[in-house]
């Protein structure tokens, strides 16, 4: 933690207290009960939470902040309730459809809550909520034509091609990396101009380089670009004409905001079942292709007849992104930095 401040000039000072963490999976059910390792955990994070109560009631005795910012996760819970039993207001961020449990715990007390998607699909009170949307790299946002040959000329492809992009987050998703892998030969063939780039993540990249070089000839090999992982995705997704991706909160935000064609396959075994959540927010407003890994057990091919949709139809994912890009609240950093500082002057 000691190296942010030094990155970052923009923050001042960083403080740790402790804190737990509730260990809990989606579709599990009653069977977590029988996992005796993670209620132990569970347990004595109880502990690590008290004792981060009592931190954080000495902290903000100490600092005496005039609002604070929770974004979410275990830590806020602590700070959240300390500030509460203080009469300290604090504004809480959700950048999923589905709130974490974190924000939901200490939600009764928030002066406002700040989300990332249309406050009617969150059950927070409507005149507590507020739309900001996501806080971005200013890199996320629309390609003009000219910035797409150049982002194409940056990662080695033909400024003509048709690119799709698949990307798992930042560990990759082996049932996508598959997925795409089943259908390769045959897209391939259908549109001999076509691109793929698969950020696979670093434990799969080698694993799929080879698969490739079992199952696809030399030619078509040619026109796979395997990564592990990636720094600058804004090239990558920008450069783009499709893109099939999990439902991360923030990286469907930074397609939104460069309006990308997106095909979204959430994983459904996350905390909360929040990427189930943010991406039938969005299928149900239109903004992208929804195929769930449900689907994908039953056919292995299912990305097949989504891919062809929007790479046959270039104005039909035009659309779609303009649709999820219509979701995105601009100036979310500044809109989120008004919230807190009218909160402030009002004390």
């Amino acid at each position: 933690m000691s190296d942010i401040p030094a990155q970052d000039p923009s923050i001042d000072e960083v403080r740790l207290i402790r804190a737990g963490k509730l260990r809990r999976y989606h579709g599990e059910g009653w069977r977590q009960l029988l996992d005796i390792a993670t209620m132990a955990k569970n347990l004595r994070d109880i502990a690590y939470t008290v004792i981060g109560l009592w931190q954080s009631f000495k902290l903000l005795r100490e600092i005496k902040p005039e609002v604070i910012f929770v974004k979410g996760g275990f830590v806020g819970v602590p700070v959240g309730l300390a500030a509460a039993a203080q009469h300290i207001p604090y504004i809480t961020h959700d950048s999923d459809a589905l709130p974490g449990l974190a924000n939901r715990i200490i939600a009764p007390w928030a002066r406002m809550h700040a989300v990332a998607l249309p406050k009617e699909v969150y059950s927070y009170p409507a005149d507590k909520t507020e739309t900001v949307g996501v806080p971005l790299a200013h890199h996320y946002k629309p390609f003009s034509q000219q910035e797409i040959r150049e982002a194409r000329k940056q990662i080695g492809v033909a400024a003509d091609c048709k690119l799709v992009l698949v990307t798992g987050g930042g560990l990759g998703a082996h049932r996508l990396n598959q997925a795409v892998a089943v259908c390769l030969e045959e897209l391939m063939e259908r549109y001999p101009d076509l691109i793929v780039v698969q950020i696979a993540g670093r434990n799969h990249e080698a694993g799929l380089r080879q698969q490739y070089k079992k199952e696809l000839s030399t030619s078509l090999q040619k026109r796979v670009i395997v990564k592990g992982f990636i720094t600058n995705m804004h090239v990558y997704s920008g450069a783009a004409d499709v893109v099939v991706t999990r439902a991360g909160a923030t990286s469907m935000a930074e397609l939104a905001a460069q309006k990308k064609a997106c095909i979204v396959v959430p994983n459904p075994l996350l905390t909360g079942g929040h990427q189930l959540k943010n991406a039938e927010v969005l299928a149900d407003r239109k903004a992208c292709i929804l195929v769930s890994e449900a689907k994908l057990k039953q056919d292995s091919r299912a990305l097949m007849p989504a891919l062809v949709t929007l790479l046959d139809d270039p104005e039909r994912a035009q659309q779609l992104g303009e649709r999820l890009g219509s979701l995105e609240a601009r100036d979310s950093a500044k809109r989120l930095a008004v919230l807190l500082l009218e909160e402030a002057d009002s004390h």
